[in-house]
């Protein structure tokens, strides 16, 4: 029998069930993911191998070093995951991997080491967007959450608003026109001196800063979009003026004056997304989630309105592989297989 035949056939039976034990393995960027993950909520296996001191000293990541550090780590990732869980690959019932959008490189190492386990254990296969796992970890965080809501994707490479309406389906009402709000945090990190992963660092140092040091602009107010190229920009100059001057620059004030810029665009404009959908829930999500100021902005705002409001526990914000498993559950819930075709994907439209 063919391995599509089974594949579909063992699928059908944990449709008919509406259970199964998901392996899920993520290598969308710099970090090495596996996880065990039940019914798309209950983890029971969750290992990340970072490769943050492979690219430090780079100031960024290192497309094709990362890829050759997910073919060395990943066996051993997902060993870690499937001992944490107490399991077996026999115990597993699918296979999900993310497919798109990411570095291509790093995403084809995942892809082939998923294909090859699901061709030699004939299980069925599932290709997850990275995108939707980012939205399906306050799944995992929060057992009453659930569609339909209104959610702040917001990564080193998402800035993207989604109106949710169903587990395998998500609508995009808002993205950024060119940096994301990470990848922002990152390059303003790099500029003031604090090295990569420039995201904590740059919270850290707007702790001891003024927000409202720095009159900084703010882009694209009648849109849902964003865009923090013209905050990055004016950041820019005015360190180059006031070094260019001989003139002290307090790095706090700096950072704290971004920080509040960014989370401001990103709180208003979701909250106005929420307003406009009648949505009864907002949640947050992605790398950038786990900023505090952030999550004290939403957490204030929504309280005001009368929204009900999640974010991801801390060990979900980044990357990691539970929200993919997540997600593949939910796929193959709804029949959504794949076959030993499937492919990496660097970049992804969404219809509007």
């Amino acid at each position: 029998m063919r391995y599509m035949d089974i594949a579909q056939k063992r699928a059908q039976s944990l449709i008919e069930k509406q259970s199964a034990v998901v392996l899920g393995i993520e290598t969308s960027c710099d970090e090495t993911a596996a996880a065990v993950v039940k019914d798309g909520r209950q983890v029971y296996g969750n290992a990340v191998y970072s490769q943050i001191p492979v690219h430090e000293r780079y100031g960024g990541v290192v497309p094709e070093l990362a890829s050759r550090n997910h073919v060395e780590q990943l066996g051993p990732v997902v060993q870690r995951a499937l001992h944490e869980a107490g399991m077996t690959l026999k115990d597993i019932d699918a296979i999900a991997v993310t497919a798109c959008p990411g570095l291509v490189g790093a995403l084809l190492t995942g892809v082939s080491y998923a294909k090859g386990l699901a061709y030699a254990g004939g299980l069925p296969l599932v290709g997850v967007n990275h995108i939707a796992g980012h939205i399906a970890a306050n799944y995992i965080s929060h057992a009453d959450c659930a569609p339909p809501f209104i959610c702040l994707v917001a990564s080193g490479g998402h800035s993207h608003i989604f109106d949710v309406g169903a587990y395998t389906s998500a609508t995009l009402i808002g993205c950024t026109r060119d940096d994301a709000a990470g990848e922002a945090f990152d390059k303003i990190a790099r500029v003031l001196g604090l090295g990569y992963p420039g995201g904590p660092r740059l919270e850290a140092l707007a702790a001891m800063g003024n927000p409202n040091a720095l009159p900084l602009p703010a882009a694209l107010r009648d849109s849902l979009d964003f865009s923090f190229s013209g905050v990055k920009t004016a950041v820019i100059n005015y360190l180059h003026r006031m070094r260019s001057r001989g003139g002290n620059v307090n790095y706090a004030d700096v950072a704290a004056s971004f920080q509040h810029s960014v989370v401001r665009a990103l709180v208003d404009k979701t909250m106005r997304a929420a307003t406009m959908r009648g949505a009864a829930l907002l949640t947050l999500t992605g790398g950038v989630s786990a900023n505090k100021a952030l999550k004290e902005a939403f957490s204030k705002r929504t309280e005001e309105s009368g929204l009900r409001f999640f974010a991801p526990h801390p060990r979900y914000t980044g990357d990691n592989a539970a929200m993919i498993a997540c997600a593949g559950y939910y796929a193959l819930m709804a029949g959504q297989l794949a076959g030993l075709d499937l492919n990496a994907v660097a970049r992804i439209t969404y219809a509007r």
